[in-house]
């Protein structure tokens, strides 16, 4: 041991020593292109040498350079924006909210409206403008990965079973919204669309803001309540599944006609949606199992082999989806339902990839669209009568229209009034539809703001209202003669 350590500082020494030797005597060369080694040293370096010369001055220094590189920023909104929502959404779960109404919530907070106005320096360094296109990509992957975790827990059996309620539902639960969007235009357009928009884009985009579904919010009400996988909870994701394909369709429509292009564009988009689902519900879906190979799928962990292949499926259908125009997260889901079943390799797959996404990425997608989210715009009690005639009408056209229609295909009135509470369900994607109306320059900023506490005011009441109607309704189905229980029968 002793002779170890000797040998050890031995060598330490006399390398240490010939790298002091050879760095002295490299210091006096000559710069590269200069013939004399004569450094131009003007008042302002002398100045900074002097400032540099304490040891706190150097760290300030140091520190604030690092603090600027977009890797360090990247790290800071992370922290900032995963510690905000799970504090706000064990808050909201305190209050008896689903967890992701918090995580919304904390978006919205972190936002101009509470951060940027209290702290507006620190939220200019938080979340500088030029600074967030990296966050935006981090949360666009994150939902794609939740959502393909999703489609992994979906049955498409079930699906087909609940075929005829999921088209029926859904399409009524956007063509009645549509309907009422298309009438309260009628009395909005005159002072809250944008100057120089025409009426029929101003209500195309008011009758898509009243029926659009936000698919992950609804999914992750479902898995908080532990509902996802009952018959409610798959018919509901189902009916989601099914509107948010079709919505995103008309909205194509309504961004082309916007935009003055004739509508075989959007005809094409949705031609393409079809094609793609096709394929891989028919073509890619049988060929996956032996891609993957029986061994690989009976393991009780994938190899890496395994997962570059899943990895690359799941890239491919966002990518696709992308292209087509329906958002990449639709490409993510319908991968997740190609997966295979066999030896129950979805539940292995799903561990590795649903908690990362649940607890690290998707809270960024809210907070990243929350970011861009600022309440307040409303100056007038006229404005917030028009904002609550605007709430009531929405709830009215999506919960009543899909209540209705799917205790027409024979759910009993219980199911049906949770189905509709469900689809009320707008949330944040209601956003991305509302900002593309912005920006073409067809919605004000003052219905947009309406719009805006519409979606959070209609996801927020998702979890009373679920409540209200499994609780009341069950009370109202009892038999007369069957009387409560007490704690001691």
């Amino acid at each position: 041991m002793q002779r170890t350590a000797q040998l050890y500082l031995l060598i330490v020494t006399i390398a240490g020593f010939g790298i002091f030797l050879i760095l002295h005597a490299g210091s006096h060369l000559p710069s590269p292109g200069s013939s004399v080694p004569t450094p131009f040293v003007n008042s302002a370096t002398a100045q900074t040498a002097t400032d540099h010369a304490s040891l706190a001055g150097a760290v300030r220094a140091t520190l604030q350079q690092n603090a600027g590189d977009p890797l360090s920023r990247l790290f800071l909104q992370l922290f900032v924006v995963i510690s905000v929502s799970f504090l706000i959404a064990w808050i909201f779960t305190r209050w008896g909210q689903p967890a992701v109404v918090g995580e919304m919530m904390a978006g919205v907070l972190l936002g101009p409206s509470l951060f940027g106005l209290l702290a507006p320096h620190a939220f200019q360094f938080v979340f500088a403008p030029s600074s967030l296109e990296p966050l935006r990509l981090f949360s666009q992957i994150g939902v794609c990965l939740f959502m393909f975790a999703v489609g992994m827990e979906m049955d498409l059996s079930e699906l087909r079973q609940k075929a005829h309620t999921a088209i029926v539902v859904s399409h009524a639960s956007i063509i009645i919204p549509c309907l009422f969007g298309v009438t309260l235009a009628l009395l909005l357009y005159d002072r809250l669309a944008q100057p120089g928009a025409s009426f029929i884009a101003f209500a195309l985009f008011m009758a898509i803001s009243m029926s659009i579904t936000a698919f992950p919010v609804l999914v992750r009400i479902l898995q908080d309540r532990g509902m996802f996988k009952s018959s409610l909870g798959r018919t509901a994701t189902a009916c989601a599944a099914v509107g948010d394909v079709t919505a995103w369709g008309l909205l194509a429509f309504v961004v082309a006609f916007a935009k003055a292009a004739n509508t075989v564009a959007a005809a094409c988009c949705l031609g393409l949606v079809l094609i793609f689902v096709a394929v891989m519900l028919f073509v890619i879906k049988p060929n996956v199992p032996a891609w993957l190979g029986k061994e690989a799928l009976e393991r009780i962990d994938p190899t890496k082999g395994v997962l570059a292949i899943v990895i690359g499926i799941v890239l491919a259908a966002a990518l696709c989806t992308q292209l087509i125009g329906i958002r990449a997260l639709f490409g993510a889901f319908v991968a997740g339902l190609i997966m295979p079943t066999a030896g129950g390799f979805r539940d292995k797959l799903g561990v590795r990839v649903e908690n990362i996404s649940s607890v690290l990425l998707l809270p960024v997608f809210f907070a990243f669209t929350g970011l861009r989210t600022e309440i307040g715009l409303l100056h007038n009690s006229s404005d917030w009568l028009i904002c609550l005639l605007i709430i009531g009408v929405a709830t009215a056209g999506k919960l009543g229209g899909s209540a209705l229609t799917a205790r027409l295909t024979g759910m009993d009135w219980r199911e049906s009034l949770q189905l509709g509470t469900l689809m009320n369900t707008r949330g944040l994607m209601e956003l991305i539809a509302l900002n593309i109306g912005y920006e073409l320059g067809i919605l004000s900023q003052r219905v947009f703001s309406m719009l805006v506490i519409m979606a959070l005011v209609t996801t927020i009441m998702t979890g009373p209202l679920l409540t209200f109607f499994g609780k009341k309704l069950r009370q109202a189905t009892r038999p007369l003669y069957q009387q409560p229980r007490g704690i001691f029968d």
